[in-house]
């Protein structure tokens, strides 16, 4: 008879040891290794295995037939709108049927709002199951009658188990499927705790296949950890047909979702938000949120316009210089890749000799917003040469662009739409790329265009 030996596994990332260890040293997580029997781990190996022959020998008795690629024909994908326009602009028009969208936030920023307030839209043509894996059905009675969202369509269920939410799916037959979160959830013939790497993946997987099998648009929730990724398996996002991320500060008002995947849209759309005691709020104009406030008459100031998916916004830079007292000067950067910053800085101190190597810098984008485009690198740096030099920028400047390490100002896309916004908002003048001043279509009335080819051009406005 074949003897049993003790085998230690991560519930977080399936690492095995033949000891316990107090520290995973795969993943890191504390207290996260559980004894199993050696057995039970042979007998799935034993399982994956039987599987993998039964899928290569049904490859090799026959599958589905080649067709040729011509043949093919574009599918027209059935969206329902939400009810709220900025989450719609962001999945590429609505929900689509048979779907599966993953919702990733951290704790507390308003992912179960979004979703209570979506299932008032959804369930007035459409038959909604909330499963909630968190909350009692008397605090989500109150959120919903804080939200005043109610319905005959909308079905609520607290389970955490995923063959009772499967059984519940097929018999109420419903058109969306909300689960909130997605962590919660767990299959009662695996061994491991709900919430670790193998859970949330068989979960997931679950749902999914219930999602493409029934044409059921399902949406799920999941946590984001203190690292900042997606709680559970990385392989989640790549299991799912579109991921969004809600950004922003829970001390903050506002709030912005952005898509990092979608199969069914661009990945450049973000929409914006303002949480408030009805809920979130939709902001139609980014731009004059991210403005409001500004201080007039300050060093290290400089308005940039970027443009996210088709969207142009208008944001605010701000940067602090000032003399450091550490052996190392201090950099900090909110809103702007930190890297990005440190080589905008190299270019400022070798191209116009500005001593930024004996200085803190710190540099931070306001409302929350995240800056990922190169065109924000001239605002970036007329910012820190304003601070730097306690010099004042023009209120009602705009800059645009591109900078190499050369020191050059590189042309940009987009450059029309771009001066444009900025001109509805009330700016004067604008900054851009020499390049980019060749297009005619450029002169707007009341608008003055300061074309530069390098960096040192951008003294003069210091003088």
């Amino acid at each position: 008879m074949k003897t049993s030996k003790s085998l230690f596994v991560c519930t977080e990332c399936e690492y095995k040891s033949t000891k316990w260890m107090g520290k995973c040293p795969s993943c890191g997580a504390w207290n996260s290794l559980e004894e199993q029997e050696q057995y039970l781990a042979e007998t799935a190996a034993v399982g994956k295995a039987a599987a993998r022959h039964a899928l290569f020998s049904s490859v090799v008795d026959g599958g589905s037939d080649a067709i040729p690629f011509d043949s093919l024909e574009i599918p027209e994908y059935m969206r329902s709108e939400t009810g709220l326009g900025e989450l719609d602009r962001v999945l590429g028009g609505g929900l689509v049927l048979g779907s599966v969208v993953l919702l990733s936030g951290e704790p507390g920023i308003g992912k179960s709002t979004m979703l209570m307030q979506i299932s008032a839209t959804l369930g007035q043509h459409k038959k909604v199951l909330y499963v909630s894996g968190e909350e009692s059905q008397g605090q989500l009675k109150l959120r919903a009658k804080r939200l005043n969202v109610s319905g005959a369509q909308l079905y609520l269920c607290i389970e955490t188990n995923v063959r009772n939410i499967l059984r519940q799916t097929e018999k109420l037959k419903p058109d969306v499927l909300i689960v909130d979160s997605i962590q919660t959830i767990y299959n009662d013939e695996i061994n491991s705790a709900p919430g670790s790497v193998t859970q949330v993946k068989e979960a997931a997987m679950a749902l999914i296949h219930k999602a493409k099998n029934d044409g059921i648009s399902v949406l799920l929730v999941g946590h984001v950890n203190k690292e900042g990724g997606i709680a559970g398996p990385k392989v989640l996002e790549h299991m799912v047909d579109a991921v969004v991320y809600f950004e922003g500060e829970r001390q903050q008002t506002y709030r912005i979702i952005r898509a990092i995947k979608n199969r069914y849209g661009s990945t450049n759309e973000i929409g914006v938000f303002e949480m408030t005691d009805r809920g979130l709020l939709e902001v139609e104009n980014p731009s004059e949120m991210l403005l409001s406030g500004r201080p007039q008459g300050v060093s290290g100031n400089c308005a940039v316009c970027v443009i996210e998916g088709s969207r142009p916004i208008v944001a605010e830079i701000q940067a602090l210089v000032t003399q450091t007292f550490f052996p190392a000067p201090r950099r900090s950067s909110t809103g702007i890749d930190y890297n990005r910053l440190q080589m905008i800085l190299a270019v400022l101190e070798k191209r116009l000799g500005l001593r930024f190597s004996a200085n803190d810098a710190y540099l931070n984008v306001i409302g929350g917003l995240r800056l990922d485009e190169p065109a924000a690198d001239l605002a970036v740096a007329l910012a820190l040469i304003s601070s730097i030099k306690d010099k004042v920028l023009p209120d009602d400047l705009v800059a645009i662009g591109e900078v190499g390490l050369a020191g050059e100002c590189r042309a940009v896309g987009g450059i029309e739409q771009r001066i444009r916004e900025c001109a509805r908002l009330g700016f004067k003048r604008i900054v851009i790329p020499k390049k980019n001043a060749e297009m005619k279509s450029l002169k707007i009335s009341g608008v003055d265009l300061f074309p530069i080819g390098s960096i040192y051009e951008t003294l003069s406005f210091f003088a």
